[in-house]
């Protein structure tokens, strides 16, 4: 059993120790950390945590504290692992790793240089329908991946500092993109090397500094495309969706919103809470029937408790936080340039060299395959390309 300390007894604080003590689980939260006493009065309270903290660096520190879990503002995050460093206790930090991926490679150096074990909580690189998604790409059963889409839109965050460039970094890219981001690396491959970043983003409702809606494309070396779609100004609830494209097949993933439970009231009742960004409780209501499992916070912290038990990398690290936070400064980049930016990754540790496979598959010895289609009266067609004038010809057999 691991003895944690959660730094941040608000949202994400709360979400993360509903994983660690649901279903019996063996993990403890021992020590709370917030910045408001009543704030950590209260968590300790919910959630019988014994020793509570105001002050980061005690918390980090305590004797009852084994393993270090940051559900702090972005600005914070440097600091907290700055402490964990200095006190050698393992490290858990929410995503985005960093404010920008230079903050996020002296954390992820940082760790390394000290021999702690760091984890980077990308909680939706943990759902079930991601994972199983995962493992038929990884297993081949849609071929090549060529193209990975995210979308992650919601009305907006939850707290204050969201809504500060300064505190958080950025907006709606720097919140969500990096989720989106990191779905489709893990489809794509993550070694392999992202490349450039198209990215357009602006501030289209919220009087903020920050951009408050982006859609980006990410190059890979190997040729395939990723996309983001993230928003702060969607309206009717947090909407999580994943497509993924490869030669052989297609994988599309709905994991909130729409999810097959739905329900209507009048409101009539307590009403109450019913999903994480809903907007209402009356009308049609979609809840989800376990959140925490279903957003990949009980999968992410069982990885992360094995690996560390283990002596292993869990799935998701520190480096890979600051990948995302290489491509996230591209993608911002690129949105005031308009132009293709490249992704600056002087610590790059995957593969090098790699190319856009050939499109080109011989049929015979005469021709290049394009496609084969049966029609609907049963003929069967092949439609081909001349290797020796290039003339695009079809070959059809009659039912």
């Amino acid at each position: 059993m691991a003895q944690v300390c959660i730094l941040g007894g608000g949202f994400i604080g709360r979400f993360y120790a509903d994983s660690l003590h649901g279903q019996r689980g063996r993990d403890r939260v021992s020590v709370v950390y917030a910045r408001r006493e009543e704030t950590a009065i209260r968590f300790a309270s919910d959630y019988a945590v014994p020793h509570y903290f105001t002050d980061m660096e005690e918390a980090i520190k305590s004797s009852a504290t084994e393993v270090v879990v940051i559900a702090l503002p972005n600005n914070l995050h440097e600091t907290a692992v700055d402490l964990c460093v200095k006190h050698k206790k393992a490290v858990l930090c929410t995503k985005p790793l960093g404010r920008n991926a230079e903050e996020a490679l002296r954390m992820t150096k940082a760790c390394e240089e000290a021999g702690i074990f760091a984890g980077y909580l990308e909680d939706l690189c943990y759902t079930p329908k991601f994972m199983k998604s995962l493992t038929s790409v990884k297993n081949g059963a849609i071929g090549r991946i060529l193209w990975a889409k995210s979308r992650e839109t919601h009305p907006g965050p939850h707290s204050d500092w969201f809504w500060d460039i300064d505190k958080a970094g950025g907006g709606a890219v720097l919140d969500l993109g990096c989720h989106c981001i990191e779905i489709a690396r893990n489809f794509i491959g993550k070694d392999v090397k992202p490349v450039e970043v198209m990215c357009w983003a602006d501030t289209q409702v919220k009087p903020i500094d920050a951009e408050d809606h982006a859609i980006g494309l990410v190059k890979y070396e190997n040729g395939a495309i990723g996309q983001f779609e993230v928003s702060w100004t969607f309206r009717g609830g947090m909407d999580l969706r994943d497509e993924v494209m490869g030669t052989e097949g297609t994988i599309w993933i709905n994991s909130f919103l729409r999810t097959g439970f739905e329900m209507f009231t009048s409101g009539a009742g307590e009403g109450g809470y019913v999903a994480e960004k809903a907007e209402s409780s009356s009308g049609w209501q979609f809840p989800v029937g376990d959140e925490a499992h279903e957003l990949g916070y009980t999968n992410m912290f069982t990885d992360m408790f094995n690996a560390l038990e283990q002596g292993k990398e869990p799935n998701e690290t520190f480096y890979d936080g600051y990948v995302v936070n290489a491509i996230i400064d591209a993608a911002y980049k690129s949105a005031k340039t308009k132009l293709w930016e490249p992704v600056q990754l002087p610590d790059w540790r995957g593969q090098v060299g790699l190319e856009k496979p050939s499109v080109y598959n011989e049929y015979d010895v005469d021709h290049w395959f394009i496609k084969d289609e049966i029609l609907p009266n049963g003929d069967k067609k092949v439609i081909l390309k001349k290797k020796a004038t290039g003339e695009i010809i079809e070959l059809e057999t009659w039912k």
